[in-house]
């Protein structure tokens, strides 16, 4: 525990405003020790790529067992933190949500990614609903004497194509961060937002430390460190990159 313990204090430090850590998302051992010999701070996992290496489509289509066995065998396999995607906590309530913590924690997580959408339709939850999921989930990791890290991602972002994204969704985004503070959220995960200029205005006035994902037109590292983005995520970038390499070995090959 007292790893654990000390690993989740060190993944809390990694987050600085204008100095992100980067994160290059994680499926399974194999991926887990490349990443970690190619220099990396700290592990995340990716729901989506992890689902698609056990052969599922993301959103909680793949078993919660599943899930925690992969994790489980990952944190064996690196001497770093490492965060578990947990999508919208595989629980229909928040005592279920609870229960999927404490579940990562014993699989020896120090935090989480936890979404505020349906993953049967990808619609927001209504922001006190999402309070108290992260509300359940603090608790979960206090008992647990784990300074666990809640990366309270909001899909606002994904309501709208980039071209779309406005104000009124920087408002809204900014909102559920107040609100998922308050809850005991550790982090701000905003995935879909690509705009240099609304980034750095969320960084600014979140209350919560920001993780962006990097996608298509996402800025580049430097801007967005200048920006004050604390942690970049990968998402399912990494998967599909060496699944493509995969393919063209493979076609090598075969001729």
């Amino acid at each position: 525990m007292s790893d654990q313990v000390t690993k989740a204090q060190v993944f809390q430090s990694l987050h600085v405003r204008g100095k992100p850590l980067v994160l290059f998302n994680v499926w399974d051992p194999g991926s887990a020790k490349a990443v970690t010999e190619a220099g990396a701070k700290a592990l995340a996992t990716g729901s989506w790529s992890v689902a698609a290496a056990n052969g599922f489509a993301d959103g909680e289509h793949i078993p919660l067992d599943l899930v925690m066995g992969n994790f489980t065998r990952i944190v064996r396999a690196t001497p770093l933190p490492v965060s578990v995607d947990i999508e919208s906590g595989y629980g229909k309530t928040p005592e279920e949500v609870a229960r999927t913590v404490a579940r990562t924690l014993e699989a020896g997580a120090i935090g989480c990614n936890l979404e505020d959408s349906f993953p049967e339709t990808g619609k927001l939850r209504e922001v006190s609903a999402q309070m108290q999921r992260i509300r359940e989930a603090r608790k979960a990791a206090e008992a647990a004497g784990i300074a666990y890290f809640i990366n309270a991602r909001t899909d606002v972002f994904f309501q709208a194509p980039a071209a779309q994204h406005d104000a009124a969704m920087l408002e809204a985004a900014l909102e559920r961060a107040h609100a998922y503070a308050d809850a005991g959220a550790s982090g701000l995960f905003a995935p879909g937002l690509v705009d240099r200029a609304m980034i750095a205005r969320l960084a600014e006035a979140s209350p919560l430390p920001l993780n962006v994902m990097v996608s298509k037109g996402t800025p580049a590292l430097n801007l967005l460190a200048e920006a004050g983005v604390s942690r970049i995520s990968h998402g399912p970038g990494p998967y599909r990159a060496a699944m493509e390499r995969l393919g063209e070995l493979a076609r090598a090959a075969l001729g």
